[in-house]
């Protein structure tokens, strides 16, 4: 799992709180946020692959990906977490923004995983705009962190022409930040060490991956039971993690990180987003994610990834089997463990179902990700859909009437207000 804190360091969970945060379930606003990517170019998606660990030349090579049926670039489907424009629009009705501003204050923040469904991929050329609302408040009890609320948020991801690109569905979890840190649960877990033979066996398995590529593979081809050929990420280092930022996360819209002048007046703003760092200056509370003093002070043992990499590790996965033909409908995961310094995931799966459904020619899978030790750290149910013998390539499916709605609506309104500023 990965943390975010935004406030300070002994959040407790309240009654009220929970109230409040359920009045916000069915509300759409415009997403202001504006992320790393405003809009895609071939630039930005060759990089986000290549941070990410993906060197598919659909991703990176013009020349290569003219040849597919896409004629172009396209970027990972898993990238709409990193693109978004500014959307023009109504945000929360005052009182109720009012009312709910502040809430969970201080308590630490795991980001869990969710479900993305995708409808159309994403072009060089192409800006994304998002409108967002809450779906879901639960109460659950966990073993780290003691009572835990669990928050769905929507995200309905679409471009410039108000066609849905993907929706995401985010997962995270609020938990008391000193019962979280006392527990200590993880406390006890050893890093990992490699000597040159490991280095040289986890090299070769790395040499002798490759993504299925221009091999178109068929619905007819599969079977239920069939195995997804293992990828591998790791061991994690702190160059992972600067790579996950490189990709575009984190930078933005929150600016986790930050860097003199602009870091001061994040402070000024949001002092509780930094902590004394050992030389006694403040620094971002998002260090857990390479600094293992950090990581301690909030109950783990060193150093983790954010649990966003992991979600785009799962979807690598899946784009290597199912080949540049096939697309990736949808991708439910969770984060179920830490990823520390020096773990190494092995990424596997396997076909669980194989049907027909609104011309569309479709596999479930179920993947997940183990480290050394055994432990299964996050894990996936996915539907993929892959062109056919007779048939052809795949079939685009169509979004919710409803959602299409309100997307063309949200894109009007900006259009709007653009043109009359």
């Amino acid at each position: 799992m990965s943390e975010e804190n935004k406030e300070s360091n002994q959040g407790q969970i309240t009654d009220e709180d929970i109230s409040l945060q359920r009045e916000l379930i069915g509300v759409d606003i415009a997403n202001r946020g504006h992320e790393y990517h405003s809009q895609l170019s071939t630039d930005a998606i060759r990089n986000f692959a290549l941070s990410i660990g993906d060197d598919n030349p659909l991703y990176s090579d013009s020349a290569y990906a003219r040849k597919t049926r896409w004629g172009s670039v396209i970027a990972p489907s898993i990238m709409t977490a990193v693109v978004n424009k500014p959307l023009l629009g109504e945000g929360f009705p005052k009182e109720l923004k009012k009312r709910t501003r502040g809430l969970f204050k201080g308590c630490q923040i795991f980001m869990s995983g969710g479900t993305w469904t995708w409808y159309r991929p994403m072009y060089p050329g192409d800006t994304i705009y998002s409108f967002e609302g809450e779906e879901s408040v639960e109460v659950k009890s966990s073993e780290f962190g003691g009572r835990t609320v669990h928050i769905v948020r929507r995200y309905v991801k679409f471009n410039q022409r108000g066609d849905i690109v993907g929706i995401y569905r985010a997962l995270r979890i609020m938990a008391n930040r000193k019962a979280a840190r006392e527990k200590g649960k993880y406390k006890d877990i050893q890093s990992a060490s490699y000597a040159e033979d490991d280095i040289a066996r986890i090299d070769a398995k790395y040499m002798a991956e490759k993504p299925r590529g221009s091999e178109s593979r068929y619905w007819e081809d599969v079977g239920v039971g069939d195995t997804i050929e293992p990828i591998q990420k790791g061991p994690l280092t702190i160059t992972d993690v600067i790579l996950a930022h490189n990709a575009g996360y984190g930078l933005a819209p929150y600016r986790m990180l930050a860097s003199g002048r602009v870091a001061a007046k994040d402070r000024a703003i949001m002092p509780t987003m930094y902590s004394p760092n050992a030389q006694g200056f403040p620094d971002t509370n998002a260090r857990v994610h390479w600094d293992p003093v950090a990581a301690t002070a909030v109950g783990n043992p060193d150093a983790y990834d954010w649990g966003l990499q992991r979600e785009f590790w799962l979807h690598h996965l899946l784009t290597d089997w199912a080949g540049d033909d096939g697309f990736v409908l949808s991708q439910k995961d969770q984060i179920r463990k830490f990823n520390y310094m020096g773990d190494l995931q092995i990424l596997t799966g396997k076909v669980v179902r194989k049907y027909e459904e609104d011309s569309q020619y479709l596999v479930d899978v179920s993947i997940s990700a183990t480290n050394q030790r055994g432990e299964e750290t996050a894990l996936a149910d996915a539907t993929i859909s892959l062109p056919t013998k007779e048939g052809g390539p795949v079939v685009l499916p169509e979004p919710p009437r409803e959602l299409k709605s309100k997307a063309i609506a949200f894109l009007a309104e900006h259009n709007r207000r653009v043109a009359s500023s």
